[in-house]
């Protein structure tokens, strides 16, 4: 069964911000808030197009930016339908339901009580996609209730010196939390691989992309899973150049869900190597103690 928390509101039309919805174990509430990459948030630069649990990830890779949490309590809420519905068993406490109007929260991916998601040594937990996925040593990982990250070589953005990026950033979320609705691993990946190109490396911490380059396109397994992985090179107007790989899989603990992983890596010495890519994406397993919903909905 999917463990109680926010996920992505499977009654999302698409109009507004998107938001998510509280599942309390066995029924969707009327508690509602909007997802942590739906609000303006204060920070550094250094991640990606991914909303994460913990931080709230903004682009993708060497070249994106990651949009650190602000101070306070839990995230907040966001209007939805007009309807209200009695506070159900095991709702949370900062939680709003339908109709009634909430603020802006930290994005720190922490659950009711301040709860954070269960980790283990040596890996960062996405506990909605059900996976854990390894931290290459000296890299920094991040567990989120929605989302993982790792990331590694902070330093200025080229084009935005104010900013921070990283050298190397790997990403990963449910597809539902991204928006992303293609059938198949394969149209997934092949779908997001020019979205996390321009919202790693086409903003203005890098410059406009002028050219990319196929370096794969695939079929890959990943956590006993039958999955696909596009991997670009891409030519940047300013700094350095940089690898972006969209990795798509089935969640080894949720029927019908679709994972999706980012990655972007610079084109520098001091980047990680492509094979850490590729020893990552062997790495990925489905998370300890992680339970998946029978439809696949988080």
């Amino acid at each position: 069964m999917t463990p109680p928390g926010w996920h992505p509101d499977p009654g999302y039309s698409g109009n507004g911000p998107a938001q998510e919805r509280w599942w309390d174990g066995a029924q969707w509430t009327g508690h509602v808030r909007a997802s942590p990459g739906a609000a303006r948030r204060r920070g550094i630069r250094i991640g990606v197009g991914v909303t994460v649990g913990v931080v709230v990830l903004a682009a993708i890779g060497g070249g994106v930016y990651l949009l650190g949490k602000d101070g306070g309590g839990p995230p907040g809420t966001a209007a939805s339908s007009p309807s209200a519905v009695p506070d159900p068993p095991g709702a949370p406490d900062g939680g709003e339901k339908d109709g009634e109007k909430g603020g802006e929260g930290n994005g720190d991916g922490q659950g009711p009580g301040g709860q954070l998601p269960p980790t283990e040594p040596g890996f960062a937990t996405d506990l909605a996609a059900g996976i854990s996925l390894p931290v290459p040593q000296g890299w920094k990982g991040t567990s989120g209730a929605v989302g993982a990250g790792l990331t590694t070589g902070e330093h200025a953005c080229p084009g935005d010196t104010a900013e921070t990026c990283v050298r190397g950033g790997v990403f990963s979320a449910p597809a539902a939390a991204m928006k992303l609705t293609a059938g198949t691993p394969e149209e997934a990946a092949k779908k997001d691989i020019a979205l996390n190109a321009q919202e790693s490396y086409g903003g203005k911490s890098y410059g406009k992309i002028s050219s990319h380059e196929e370096l794969k396109s695939g079929a890959v397994t990943v956590a006993g899973g039958k999955g696909y992985v596009v991997r670009w090179k891409v030519v940047t107007e300013k700094g350095d150049d940089g690898y972006v790989e969209s990795l798509v899989f089935p969640s080894p603990t949720s029927k019908n869900m679709l994972v999706v992983v980012r990655s972007g890596f610079d084109v520098n010495k001091d980047a990680p190597k492509l094979s850490v890519l590729d020893d990552i994406t062997r790495g990925i397993k489905a998370a300890s103690g992680a339970g998946g919903g029978a439809d696949g909905a988080v």
